[in-house]
């Protein structure tokens, strides 16, 4: 059986794979999305929250295989349940159907982190 460890950083990995092509594949769409976003004159701070928000799952995957095992637990089970919960409320908001998929697929993934965090003895 694999490490508990490799398969929550595992996890991590594909979470942040599928938030980057859905944003490759909303920037091909062009949808209302991507153009309100291009039309938006955000400030510094507004993107410096977006930097540190989608920096998170890919810095979950380094932490779940370097913090101890306490903490790791905890973190995942957190950040996990946090973008599983940010996802459930934008989720109206992406009207094209490859982006509640990816989505759905995502949220998948952060069940699964959470399930196997919990049960890490």
């Amino acid at each position: 059986m694999l490490n508990t460890r490799i398969i929550l950083s595992a996890t991590w990995v594909v979470v942040t794979l599928i938030y980057l092509y859905g944003d490759v594949l909303r920037i091909y769409h062009g949808g209302e999305k991507a153009k309100a976003l291009a039309s938006m004159n955000l400030n510094q701070f507004v993107w410096l929250g977006i930097a540190v928000l989608m920096l998170t799952p890919i810095l979950m995957v380094f932490l779940t295989l370097v913090l101890p095992q306490s903490a790791n637990r905890w973190a995942n089970i957190i950040v996990a349940a946090f973008f599983f919960l940010f996802n459930l409320v934008g989720l109206p908001t992406y009207p094209p159907l490859f982006d509640k998929f990816l989505l759905a697929v995502s949220m998948g993934f952060n069940v699964v982190t959470i399930w196997y965090a919990w049960n890490w003895s």
